[in-house]
Formats: C-alpha cells, structure tokens, sequence
C-alpha cells in the first residue's frame, strides 16, 4: 500500500498523533506533518546555488569545446572525460561530474525541437534510394531500391535498379507518376547527386536533366538540410520498413524487373487491406482516392527519361557507347546513329529503323551474328571462325546442320556450303531456310538443299536467234596469265 496512504489512515482514521506516527513508522515529524497538509506535497524553490568553480573553469571549457570543434567527427567526439583530463592538465582544481553537467547542459539547450507537421492531400511526396540485397539467378547481389511515398496518403511506389544513377533516378520518377496517375505538387529529396550538383547553402545547384524533369511534370522540388534525414523521415522510414517486411527473407528471381513487379505487388497488396492507427484507422488506399483529386494532371507524354548518344557505327558494323560495344546491321557501316541509353536497355535508331539491345556494362559486348549476315556469307572462313556462335544464335536446326557439314566435308568445304545457306537465309528468309534444313535433315540429304534450291543459280541472258546455235567454252586459266604477260611488256 502507498506509504502516504498509511500515514494519512492513521493520522485522519486511527486518530494518532503525528508524534506516534513518526515514532511507529521511522520518519521524522517533519515528514509526517508535510503529507499531513496534503496528500501530494509540492517541492519548494530554491534560489539556484552559486557554482564558483564552474563558473572559474566554464569560459576555459567554452574556448576548448570551439577549438576542438573542427578536429572531431561523429564518432570522435569531445567527452567530458577528455575535456577534464585537459582542465586537470592545465592546473585547474575541477571534478569531472562538473564537467558531465555541464555539457549535458550545453547539449540539452542545443537539441533540435521538432514541430508536428500537418500534410494536406496532394501536397508533397518523398523520395529516396536505399541498398538492399536480393538474388539474382541464384547470386547475392546489390540493388537499389528506389521508394517515391505520398506523405499524406501513405501510397507508395516502389522499384528496383542495378545501379544507383540519374538515369534510374529519373526512370523511376517517370514510372511513379505514371504508377500514381498524377503529380503531387512538391517532392521532397535529401542531397542526392543524380538532382543536385552543388550545394551552396541556402540554395542548390541542379542538374540540367533534374531541371527538365520538374519543368516537364511541374512540380517543385524541395530538398532536406544536408545530413538531416528527419526532414524526410516519412521515406526515411518507410523505405526501412519496406526491407524488412517485404524483404526479409532476401528475395529471388531471374530477373531484377521480376523481383521489382513482385515487391511493387506486395507493397499495393498491404496498402488496400492495411489499416494505420496513426491514420485514422485508414488504409493508405482509402486516403490515396481523396488524395488524387488534389494532384496535378499528368502530362500528355511521359519524359523522356533515357539518355540520348550521338555516334558512329565504326567498320566492323558496331557502335561504342559508355564503353560497351553494340552491334548494328552491316549496312549502317560509317553512318550516324542516335543511341537512347535506358535502365536495361539500349536503343539504337538509324533514320527511321531502331534495334534494341540489353544495356551492357562498361567493358560488355553485345553482338548479334544476323546483322553479319550479308558479309558472312561471302566469306567462308569467317563463317568457320565464328560458326558455334551463329548456329548457336540461328538455333535449331542450324548447329545440327553444320555439324554434318563438318563431317562430311571437313571444316573448310563445311563453312563454304554453310556461307551458301546464309545466302539462301537473306533471299528467302529464315522461316521458309529453317524449314528447308529441318527436312534435309530429316532425309537425310543435306547437300541436296544446295543443289536443289540454293540461291546460286547461273543468269538467263536472252540470246538473239542468229546466235543460239554456238556454243562458247570457258577458256584455260593459263590463257590469263599470257594476257597478263602481255599487258605488262606491252
């Protein structure tokens, strides 16, 4: 039982006096007859003390804590400890709780104070990346994820990227408005360098490509104090929780695109059946329909978020773009090309003809034996040195067929009778040419597609009817070489 309760019972109920009560329960008078005059007793103010050693040492620990200031880090900070050893050393008489006190003080009358906010619909959104690890074909492997979060509603976007650049930055803008199907009217960033490329407080240099993407969607941006993450704590926490509810176990797939459609899901699927007590109970879909309302229009057309190249497709029929080689049809050699670089994949436009290719990384090729195809095919040893990878491209039946190629003719005479097939692909077509190999396979008369349908067939020329009677032979090699004679003494 409350021990005020015990004194005030025998005093107010058993009628004892306070000498009695004292004496009974080990206190002094003193203690009874204050919880005699109330049941909860106010502490009297005193007039604060005077300090006179502190106030001797505290300009000395002022001078200290500013001259230290610029030779610390976080986690090499000034203690209290250090700055008594110091007083101590300087033959000042001081005790290091003093010292404690003091700079809790100092710290207690420096803390940030935060203020409620109150976010209207349609008002702002944050965004931010965050590492995460997933795995990819069976690997561990680095990712990022990128979170765009509507403060008021709570409605989230979410995807995954290789890489942590402007490029994915601004894909994912583009993907999260078009996802959301408007824009809100601020996004709130910390100091990311795909937007901001110098930061002279209170203002920011911006990137020109950041620039164009908030003109495009007319938003304005706004940006964090620099290493104040609060600023944007609703991101800043969501994008924690995100990795350990939905990512927990590491996830798996194939591809990054499907782990990023997964987690998109999982992360919609909470948003319709979660309800958030610190939201009125509500789901951040049931917020999300009053908050659209309220958000701009998207555009027209979406902003182009891939980065555009301008080159030259070199004599060996490819292009070189931030330092990965791309091939193109042999036809394009010396001509200028635009190349859209995007988050997986790379565009590569000559006139109005566009081939798309996987983005490659620094170092990658990526090179398609078709696009050789004219050239391969006038030349036979070019054919037997890269053979397994055009068969292998082809597919079946090809391998099959310049196999028994090989072994029937022997690797030289195999890659001329192939390079023929490459030339019957480019006039009638790869469909109509696998068809005709599969059943030469299956007969088991593979060199009677040369001879039957090859492409190689000598010209008719119209002959006049006086002339159709002779009949011209092919003259000797070693005539050429008398002709040649002669042309040079000549």
């Amino acid at each position: 039982m409350d021990r005020v309760h015990v004194i005030r019972h025998k005093l107010e109920v058993e009628g004892k006096s306070k000498r009695e009560v004292a004496r009974e329960l080990g206190h002094s008078r003193n203690t009874i007859a204050k919880y005699a005059e109330s049941p909860v007793p106010e502490r009297k103010p005193y007039a604060p003390r005077n300090k006179p050693v502190l106030e001797a040492v505290r300009p000395r620990i002022d001078t200290l804590l500013a001259e230290w200031s610029a030779e610390t880090t976080r986690k090499q900070r000034i203690t209290a400890t250090v700055v008594h050893r110091q007083l101590v050393a300087e033959g000042y008489e001081v005790g290091v709780t003093t010292v404690r006190d003091y700079l809790r003080e100092l710290k207690r009358q420096k803390r940030e104070v935060f203020v409620p906010l109150r976010w209207d619909p349609g008002d702002a959104a944050q965004v931010d990346f965050f590492e995460v690890t997933v795995r990819i074909g069976g690997e561990l492997t680095k990712a990022w994820l990128f979170l765009m979060r509507l403060v008021y509603s709570g409605h989230d976007f979410v995807a995954l990227y290789d890489r942590c650049d402007q490029l994915s930055f601004l894909d994912g803008h583009v993907r999260a408005l078009e996802y959301f199907g408007a824009v809100p009217r601020r996004v709130i960033y910390d100091n990311l360098k795909p937007a901001v490329t110098k930061v002279v407080m209170p203002e920011r240099e911006l990137s020109a490509r950041f620039v164009a993407l908030c003109r495009h969607y007319l938003f304005e941006p706004c940006f964090a104090r620099p290493g104040e993450g609060h600023d944007k704590g609703s991101v800043e926490a969501r994008g924690k929780g995100i990795r350990v509810t939905h990512m927990v176990p590491i996830p798996s797939g194939e591809t990054l695109r499907e782990l990023s459609a997964r987690l998109l899901t999982d992360v919609a699927e909470q948003g319709r059946t979660r309800a958030d007590r610190d939201r009125d109970h509500e789901t951040a879909a049931a917020r999300f329909q009053r908050e659209i309302p309220m958000m701009h229009r998207l555009p027209s057309q979406p902003f182009e978020a891939r980065r555009r190249v301008h080159t030259s497709v070199t004599s060996t029929s490819r292009v070189k773009v931030e330092g990965a080689w791309y091939s193109v049809p042999t036809r394009w050699v010396a001509l200028d090309v635009v190349v859209y670089v995007g988050v997986d994949e790379v565009a590569i436009r000559c006139g109005d003809k566009t081939i798309v290719a996987p983005r490659q990384p620094f170092g990658g090729s990526y090179i398609q034996q078709r696009h050789y195809l004219p050239e391969l095919s006038r030349k036979p040893q070019a054919v037997r040195q890269n053979a397994h990878l055009l068969t292998e491209e082809l597919g079946a039946p090809f391998p099959e067929l310049w196999r028994l190629l090989v072994d029937r003719h022997g690797p030289r005479d195999g890659a001329r009778r192939m390079a023929k097939v490459l030339s019957m692909i480019i006039a009638d077509g790869e469909p109509v040419v696998r068809d005709r190999v599969q059943r030469a396979i299956d007969n088991d008369n593979v060199d009677g597609i040369l001879r039957a349908e090859g492409p190689v067939r000598s010209p008719v020329v119209a002959v006049p009817d006086g002339l159709e009677a002779f009949e011209i032979e092919a003259p000797p090699a070693s005539l050429y070489d008398v002709l040649l004679g002669g042309a040079c003494h000549g």
